[in-house]
């Protein structure tokens, strides 16, 4: 591998200003997304979506990099030009996901495990001849009052390694994403414990595997309240514990740190990354971005509806949601900017 390229490709990744974009939904995902505008899940339907979303005029001034799914990378715009070339010819980063998903965790009732290591290396190799320049795995961890075991985190930052190192090996950028989920009735506090317990398996795991700090970006949930705890924490609390919990765990050769939203509406989770970004008592070694999916494409996707007559307009939208959260990354998003927006 070679490290100084690595090191280039993880810092373009999170240049300041910009942030990711996750079009990596599987086909179960994207299919679940297309039914709630009742469009079918057709590959044209998807691959005019993602088009919709990689031809968005601007969005490179706030988008450093693209994930993409396995068929996504493999597809080409309707001017027949390969989607990674068309991203790379903005100025786009393309990526790909490459774990397999989570599925249930042998002889530990309740929790998962992400397969996809089998066979990785060779996959890895071909993604690269397609174009991919990066990639990512989402390691998934559940709490209640006994989740989760050391076991669970154990084994998904042995795999979260593994699969980073692979990666380099490959001259990819790793995407390491442990996400410690939000679904439940936990605290603010018990989401921050066990994100700090995750991020340390995590960290000793790629230490010991030789995965050059550096070359990496760290993806990882916010540290937030439980969905269903009676206690919401505000945006200023959440900024707080999650950049504490980060500078406790996370080492400073890590370049950028891009949050997944896990779940937030559109606007919480600008607002929180605008918060972190706007702390003054918490300075920190790296950059802080995101790499949304959800939180970036959700109103796109409503605004476009499945019809090319609402392309103008979904556009509009995706460049708006983009451009509030190039904003929150240096701390300048403001009710003003999420205003901005008149669609017709």
């Amino acid at each position: 591998m070679d490290q100084k390229v690595l090191m280039t490709i993880a810092s373009q990744m999170v240049s300041s200003g910009k942030g990711i974009l996750a079009a990596d939904e599987s086909s179960g995902t994207i299919k679940k997304r297309l039914d709630s505008i009742n469009v079918e899940s057709t590959e044209e339907n998807r691959r005019n979506y993602r088009e919709l979303l990689f031809t968005t005029d601007g969005i490179e001034n706030y988008i450093s990099g693209v994930i993409l799914f396995d068929e996504t990378l493999r597809q080409s715009s309707s001017s027949n030009i390969p989607f990674p070339e068309l991203l790379s010819q903005k100025g786009i980063i393309p990526g790909i996901k490459v774990d397999m998903g989570a599925k249930e965790l042998a002889l530990s009732s309740g929790e998962k495990i992400t397969e996809g290591l089998d066979g990785l290396r060779e996959r890895l190799q071909e993604y690269a001849q397609l174009g991919a320049k990066f990639t990512k795995w989402r390691a998934v961890i559940e709490i209640n009052e006994e989740l989760p075991s050391q076991f669970c985190i154990d084994v998904n930052a042995h795999a979260l390694a593994r699969y980073a190192a692979l990666s380099q090996e490959s001259g990819l950028v790793p995407i390491v994403e442990p996400e410690v989920l939000m679904d439940g009735i936990h605290t603010i506090d018990r989401c921050k414990e066990v994100t700090e317990k995750t991020l340390k398996a995590v960290f000793h795991e790629l230490f010991k595997q030789n995965v050059l700090l550096e070359g990496i970006v760290l993806k990882p949930n916010m540290v937030i309240s439980g969905s269903e705890c009676p206690v919401q924490a505000d945006s200023k609390e959440i900024a707080i514990k999650t950049v504490e919990a980060l500078l406790r765990c996370v080492p400073s050769s890590v370049p950028g740190i891009a949050f997944l939203s896990g779940g937030q509406t559109d606007a919480f989770a600008t607002q929180n990354l605008n918060a972190m970004n706007a702390l003054d008592s918490y300075p920190h070694p790296w950059e802080l971005s995101f790499s949304y999916g959800r939180a970036l494409q959700a109103a796109c996707l409503k605004a476009w509806n499945g019809d090319s007559e609402n392309l103008t307009n979904a556009q509009k939208v995706f460049s708006h949601r983009c451009k509030c959260n190039g904003a929150a990354r240096n701390g300048s998003y403001s009710e003003k900017i999420e205003q901005e927006i008149s669609v017709s």
